[in-house]
């Protein structure tokens, strides 16, 4: 089982999207996927339609007293550990307690043989959680928007993964990937090229298309379940692709080029 963390401190970066969309659609790929909602906002719970979670159907338990993972949720051919605000408790509790930030990636290893890949979305912030999903993860994949405020979280982006590479000296960055790109502004196509230049390795842009991403949120269903076939699809089958090779997952994307 590969684990891959969604992860940047910053919010409204396209964390939980992606975590939701490559999720499913490397379930549809054939691959057996967990995903995991680490951030007590619950956004990737709601996003594939799961509500009236208790504490005790999230990573409360494993993060606070390194209990094993609860019994996950089906959720449109993934298996999803969900959230709830609840879950922000979690952060206070570890503090303190030696080891806690592996617990997450020890418990982990206890359901591998089930999986094929977890899927960890991480919270916007550098606090408890973050740091047990960063840790339990074999790679990062790190959305960066390419904006300004993208720009100015690379060097928070960098101080952490130093911190972090302190306990997880392998821990790495599989892909960057740009994200809400919108061609049409010379800013953004100033930022990418500023991208382009300092991170590798970098994935192709996701554009910016918020209309379908935000109705498909609100309808609780993944892009390639509410809106098939649409250009928002045809992008997440694409930067689905490129994080299966840059984490040689070995399976190919329906509809993208090998």
């Amino acid at each position: 089982m590969r684990t891959l963390t969604f992860f940047n401190h910053a919010g409204g970066v396209m964390k939980t999207s992606l975590t939701r969309d490559v999720g499913h659609t490397l379930s549809q790929a054939g691959l057996r996927v967990l995903v995991i909602d680490l951030d007590p906002q619950a956004n990737l719970t709601d996003w594939l339609g799961v509500s009236g979670v208790t504490r005790e159907q999230t990573v409360y338990g494993t993060a606070a007293r390194g209990e094993p993972l609860p019994s996950p949720t089906p959720a449109h051919g993934l298996h999803l550990i969900p959230s709830d605000v609840s879950l922000a408790l979690a952060e206070g509790q570890m503090m303190g307690v030696v080891g806690a930030h592996l617990h997450l990636r020890q418990a982990l290893q206890d359901v591998a043989a089930g999986y094929d890949v977890a899927l960890i979305d991480s919270p916007p912030s550098l606090g408890q959680l973050s740091i047990l999903g960063a840790l339990a993860a074999d790679h990062l994949v790190v959305p960066v928007p390419t904006r300004q405020k993208g720009m100015n979280a690379l060097a928070g982006l960098s101080e952490a993964m130093a911190t972090y590479r302190k306990l997880r000296p392998d821990l790495t960055v599989a892909l960057y990937v740009p994200t809400l790109y919108d061609a049409r502004r010379s800013h953004d196509r100033e930022a990418l090229a500023a991208l382009q230049g300092m991170l590798r390795p970098l994935a192709s842009p996701v554009p910016d298309r918020g209309a379908v991403w935000n109705d498909s949120a609100s309808a609780g269903q993944p892009v390639g379940v509410y809106a098939p076939g649409s250009p928002v699809h045809q992008d997440v089958l694409r930067v689905s692709a490129e994080i299966a090779r840059a984490v040689g997952l070995g399976v190919q994307i329906p509809g993208v080029k090998a």
